[in-house]
């Protein structure tokens, strides 16, 4: 096994471990992915509880989805049934070499109650995630959800899936994690917002800088100062 590869499995591993360990998976939810080559990709199995997965679990499979791996031990893993979401991620976000699918609490539980997680609230957020849709509800396990980030990913990291759970993307597995937990924290925010009272809106000029830093650092995708601009049409 390419020393590239295993580090990469080990990596998807501690990732699947602290995704457990912050509450944002349970029992055998969620799945982990990174890109190996242009046509190749680890992935997590179906079933398969991911606080006690091992590297020796993660399969391979190619761009249709097809599974790649030698191993007769991972014979009867089937790959999770989400595969379609990540390969569909993959596809549209040729940048990305990982991804990450989650059920945050907080975060499905605002979309449960239609409270959307995309308002300029936290500078940390903005400046390394940015602005966070919901996508339309999708049947879970179906290829429904990768219909559903097909509009939102190309210009997004950190997706919400309605009644669902979370999506996030990176160049590494920690990252794409790392954009999960940034995700949830947004949401446990504005889910204590919610219980306090209203609250007034991040004024323009300050989410104008940290536009301008997340653009510096190489972040900012299309269309993201354009709806900037749309939300804040008086700012020059």
């Amino acid at each position: 096994m390419p020393d590239t590869e295993t580090s990469l499995r080990q990596e998807i591993v501690q990732v699947c471990h602290l995704l457990y360990q912050k509450d944002f998976i349970c029992a055998s939810d969620g799945n982990v992915s990174a890109r190996l080559g242009p046509d190749r990709f680890l992935i997590t199995p179906s079933g398969l509880h991911k606080g006690l997965i091992t590297a020796a679990q993660i399969l391979v499979v190619d761009e249709n989805g097809r599974s790649l791996d030698p191993t007769p031990a991972n014979s009867h893993l089937k790959p999770t049934s989400e595969l379609p979401m990540h390969l569909e991620a993959y596809r549209l976000r040729p940048d990305i070499t990982a991804v990450v699918h989650a059920h945050p609490p907080t975060a499905v539980a605002l979309s449960i109650a239609e409270i959307d997680l995309a308002p300029y609230l936290l500078p940390e957020v903005i400046v390394f995630l940015g602005r966070i849709p919901t996508t339309d509800y999708a049947t879970p396990s179906s290829p429904e959800n990768a219909a559903a980030i097909r509009p939102y990913i190309p210009h997004h990291d950190g997706l919400v899936l309605k009644r669902h759970g979370a999506l996030t993307v990176g160049q590494s597995p920690l990252q794409a994690f790392m954009r999960m937990e940034t995700l949830e924290q947004q949401a446990r925010i504005l889910f204590r917002l919610h219980q306090i009272s209203e609250y007034p809106p991040m004024p323009a000029a300050d989410v104008a800088k940290l536009l301008h830093m997340r653009q510096q650092m190489g972040l900012l995708h299309e269309g993201e100062l354009e709806t900037f601009h749309r939300i804040y049409p008086d700012y020059h």
